[in-house]
């Protein structure tokens, strides 16, 4: 999705990821350029199962039964981010970076401005259970996507007159339940995706909100594979709507163009 839009010179303003969204984010946020995008997916197509969820089923199990808040430790994530070379601290991005997580205890959304962004990022990707909380400033932190996925209204919030949305977290599959974490997971994608849903029927209508469309993916949690395919899979879809979204654009200025010639005859 990233590779299209740039392919078109659209740069972002202000760029607002959650989750691996936020990672996604933050690598563009620091190099807003093709080779920025290139080196992201470079990032994705390096990522192995065994390294973010390390163990097999058994020391998954005994993750469990140790009565722990948490089936892994954020080295693997810690791994994949010294990789993506994400700028230190959010005032050295190359564009304003916001990077939203939840707050365990109340229930918020925290928005981070400032301050390192490593810790932003652990704490926007810390899957409950799966991942141990970020503590940090008195807060404890995990993945945004538990009260916000798409993070829309806080590009609401600023003056905006377009918002490209580039959505990774997928549709919801049908799929058989294994296990009682597909059925965590599966409810999860339900909450995530109604609440998107609801912010986008109430955006205003002045702006001009482009949902980038993404590929069917049928993964399980812990599979990277196939992560190339998907890559240039959604890179063609993307290209073609956003191609076709700057055609429908044009058209309501042609008839008001044409309607202008209509009423001044006089005009060649």
């Amino acid at each position: 999705m990233l590779r299209a839009l740039l392919e078109r010179d659209i740069v972002p303003d202000v760029v607002i990821g959650t989750s691996a969204g936020a990672l996604n984010g933050a690598v563009l946020a620091t190099d807003p350029t093709a080779d920025g995008v290139e080196h992201l997916a470079d990032v994705w197509l390096s990522i192995r199962s065994g390294e973010v969820f390390p163990g097999n089923k058994l020391a998954r199990a005994w993750n469990v039964l140790r009565r722990d808040d948490h089936l892994f430790t954020n080295e693997g994530l810690l791994s994949i981010l010294d990789r993506a070379h994400a700028a230190p601290t959010f005032a050295e991005t190359e564009v304003p970076l916001r990077v939203v997580a939840t707050d365990l205890t109340t229930g918020e959304e925290v928005v981070f401005a400032c301050g390192e962004v490593e810790q932003a990022l652990l704490a926007s990707t810390a899957l409950p259970a799966l991942f141990a909380p970020v503590e940090h400033d008195g807060r404890l932190l995990v993945d945004g996507a538990v009260t916000n996925a798409v993070p829309l209204w806080h590009a609401l919030s600023g003056p905006t007159d377009r918002i490209y949305v580039c959505n990774v977290s997928g549709a919801l599959v049908e799929r058989r339940m294994r296990s009682p974490l597909d059925v965590a997971v599966r409810a999860f994608a339900i909450s995530r995706n109604q609440r998107f849903d609801l912010e986008l029927r109430h955006a205003p209508p002045d702006v001009d909100v482009v949902v980038l469309p993404n590929p069917s993916d049928e993964r399980e949690l812990f599979d990277f594979s196939d992560s190339m395919m998907l890559i240039e899979e959604a890179h063609h879809l993307a290209a073609r709507a956003l191609d076709e979204h700057e055609v429908e654009r044009a058209r309501p200025r042609e008839r008001a163009r044409r309607r202008w010639f209509r009423r001044r005859p006089d005009v060649a």
